[in-house]
């Protein structure tokens, strides 16, 4: 009865309209009654009648029409008083105010931005009509949530100068939970199996974090495409679905969800062809094919070959290739003839290579991490190589790069690299606590960009009851064209063994160092460092055997000349927080006979990430180290020894406490073997802004031992530790945090099971 009522309104409205101005006449002037917020111009502009126009009844239906049309009056009728025409209006109410009540679930934020989607707003003309509406867009959003059970209702209050006031009660009810899927038609394949591929799922122990026991049309729609791609990618090409139903209870609290399919037969390939302008020799492209005759078709195997076919061209210069998958079905023998057909398009060219906001970074700093040169082909690989480069220099973000084309050549494109410059100085005082050194006062003065050039200059000084650390470096990364660097180190060192877990001791160090780094590859680097180094040993009132007999040996104070070679290989995605790739490393360092000392120590880390999800990681870590000495050095010197526990290596247990203990005190005594392991399960963690936060569950193993004097290498005797660890690269410095629980540890162990750190790397 609305629509109908309101359009019988408005026909008496006109018919008024027309008859008090059925006598044409001549407007010699136009005046306005009844407004209240709408000013006379506005009104004005909007009527279609102006002074000086003829009016009859014809326009003025027309004028009465458009101003209706506005939507700002509720009644408008035309008056004549002699030449003048007098229009009275009754204004449509304002939205003086919206207010919510009883939303929990959904912020009033986001409540008030679903409404202005449909045109109301606090400000906005009321129109009663949209009440309906109101309802319907805010049950629209607690649907979203799963929340069919909502229930609105909206009141409407007049307020003074035509003003309305709007309240909105909610309801919201109980999340609906999902309580059953099923998959009817299934032959081949059980329905759990195909049940887990779906992010949607019945209520479990896990659900109460994910809300993948609600029910969504988004994540519904996902669910099925990935059942499609499962049994594509098994080569069931005539599956299809039938019918998706979603049902819910009458209490509106349980989804029901019903899936129904027909698989069809898998589909073998029977033959493989490429066809169009391939541009390269097969023997270069034939390998890139990864479906075989003979094999089950694959969806997924035949997008990655087409991927794999455009990459190829792309790396050509031909930038914008398109490889098309043409499937010839043969339904009665069950098979698939694939063709993947080539079109590369035009051989693009580099004109330009632009550097954009590097506002202190100098474009020569930028440039010789480039792989793709200008007026040469385009190379797809060769451009993502080059922003991985930029990235990994840690002097920026973000790195983004566009390849905007030359007007005029269709076969030319500019590249356009745009940073965003990260502060390149760093100047910190601050006050930190750990576990084991206590407390530690820290001060720094670093330039990883030193005036533009990409050198890196730092001063640190680290003080704690356990460390007294000062130590200035320099290095070049392009001490030659080539990418050879070089660079400096002067350092002073002062330990104090009791407060490390280790024995009644002081050690006191200072040297100098060279080094020289040399690239062989784009992932792979030697690293050659000479070093001088004086250390002072000064015992204390009850130290370890193995102290006292080295000192009696070989007296306290010592010189040695190290050499130090490296090789590396780094893949990894990012030097920071990584999430796929790898970073291996070998390592030798011997302290040469021209001094006091002469000892040797090498060893191999390893650490490779496998991205499981989008947002999951899992991280496979080890290391080794071995050292002793020779000449006249019997052994691995004290001082040099590796020790286990702690953040580095097993988690739960205080650092440096495993391994052999001296019998006469019970310090530990470290060892010339050590092996240590990590596996870890990493997903990121964002907090409004904070997005630089990782949590992992992981499990640790390693020890050290004594191959000398000692039992040598046993199994039984490594430590096994499980827990959670978060790492935070925090305003302050890296702060990493871990709970551990040791697995086996024995009688006389120390154990810890909450371990921190700040500052450091992880």
């Amino acid at each position: 009865m609305g629509p109908l009522r309101n359009a019988l309104l408005l026909a008496g409205l006109l018919l008024m309209g027309v008859v008090r101005a059925a006598d044409p006449f001549t407007v010699s002037d136009i005046r306005a009654e009844g407004l209240q917020r709408i000013s006379a111009g506005t009104l004005f502009n909007y009527l279609p009648i102006k002074v000086g126009d003829r009016v009859d009844d014809a326009r003025s239906a027309d004028a009465l029409k458009t101003l209706y049309a506005t939507g700002f009056f509720d009644d408008v009728r035309f008056e004549r008083d002699g030449d003048v025409l007098v229009v009275f209006v009754d204004e449509r109410p304002a939205i003086s105010e919206i207010s919510f009540s009883g939303n929990q679930d959904i912020e009033t934020e986001q409540l008030e931005e679903g409404l202005r989607g449909i045109g109301l707003a606090e400000g906005q003309v009321f129109n009663t009509s949209l009440l309906e509406r109101i309802e319907k867009e805010l049950t629209q959003l607690y649907f979203a949530r799963g929340k069919y059970g909502v229930q609105i209702e909206s009141t409407v209050t007049p307020l003074e100068r035509n003003r309305v006031a709007l309240e909105i009660e909610i309801s919201e009810g109980q999340v609906a939970k999902i309580r059953q899927i099923r998959i009817i038609g299934n032959e081949d394949f059980d329905e759990e199996e195909l049940i887990d591929l779906f992010q949607l799922t019945t209520p479990g122990w896990f659900t109460f974090f994910s809300d993948s026991d609600q029910y969504s049309k988004q994540k519904l729609a996902a669910d099925i495409e990935a059942l499609r791609s499962f049994y594509l990618d098994r080569g069931y090409l005539r599956f299809s679905i039938n019918s998706t139903q979603v049902t819910i209870s009458p209490d509106r609290r349980d989804v029901f969800i019903t899936v129904n399919l027909t698989e069809g037969e898998p589909y073998t390939v029977s033959a493989v062809n490429l066809s169009g302008e391939l541009m390269l020799p097969d023997d270069q492209l034939t390998p890139l094919v990864l479906l075989r005759p003979g094999a089950t078709f694959s969806r997924q195997l035949a997008t990655a070959t087409g991927e794999a076919l455009s990459q190829r061209l792309g790396n050509e210069g031909f930038a914008f290739a398109n490889v098309n998958t043409v499937p010839e079905i043969n339904d009665e023998q069950r098979t698939v003839d694939v063709t993947f057909f080539v079109d590369p398009g035009r051989r693009v060219y580099v004109r330009r290579i632009n550097m954009r906001g590097n506002n202190s970074t100098r474009d020569e700093v930028m440039r010789r991490e480039l792989r793709q040169m200008e007026s040469a082909w385009f190379s797809t690989s060769k451009v993502n190589r080059s922003r991985a480069r930029l990235q990994q220099l840690g002097f920026f973000e973000e790195v983004t790069v566009e390849t905007p084309a030359v007007p005029g050549s269709p076969d030319e494109v500019d590249i356009e690299f745009q940073v965003k410059e990260r502060p390149a100085g760093n100047f910190s005082v601050g006050v930190g606590f750990s576990q084991t050194q206590g407390i530690i006062f820290t001060g720094s003065v670093t330039q990883e960009n030193f005036f533009g050039t990409g050198s890196r200059v730092g001063l640190s000084v680290n003080t704690s009851s356990a460390n007294t650390v000062f130590d200035y470096t320099y290095d070049n990364p392009y001490y030659t064209v080539d990418g050879v660097s070089r660079g400096f180190r002067v350092f002073y060192r002062k330990t104090d063994a009791d407060e490390l877990n280790i024995t009644s001791a002081n050690v006191d160090s200072y040297g100098a160092s060279m080094n020289f780094g040399l690239p062989l590859s784009e992932a792979n680097r030697l690293r050659f460092e000479f070093e001088y180094k004086n250390t002072d040993l000064e015992l204390g009132t009850n130290p370890r055997s193995d102290l006292v007999e080295f000192v009696a040996e070989n007296g306290n104070n010592y010189d040695t000349f190290t050499v130090i070679a490296s090789w590396s290989d780094d893949t990894r995605d990012s030097a920071l927080f990584p999430t796929r790739g790898g970073r291996q490393r070998l390592f030798g360092e011997i302290a040469l006979p021209v001094f006091d000392l002469t000892y040797y120590s090498a060893g191999y880390d390893h650490a490779h990430y496998w991205p499981l999800a989008e947002a999951l990681t899992f991280k496979a870590d080890g290391n080794v180290n071995y050292g002793d000495g020779y000449g006249d050095t019997e052994q691995l010197p004290p001082f040099e020894k590796f020790f286990a526990g702690g953040l580095n290596c097993v988690r739960g247990w205080e650092e440096n406490t495993l391994g052999p203990r001296d019998p006469a005190t019970g310090d530990p005594l470290g060892g010339n073997l050590r092996a240590c392991g990590t596996l870890e399960m990493i997903t990121p963690v964002t907090y409004e802004d904070i997005k630089s936060i990782r949590l992992a569950g992981f499990f640790d193993i390693g020890n050290v031992f004594d191959t000398i004097n000692g039992d040598g290498f046993e199994t039984d005797e490594l430590r096994y530790s499980t827990g959670v660890a978060l790492n935070w690269l925090s305003p302050i410095g890296p702060l990493t945090f871990s709970y551990a629980f040791p697995l086996n540890d024995e009688a006389g162990d120390e154990t810890q099971n909450f371990q921190f750190r700040i500052g450091g790397s992880f």
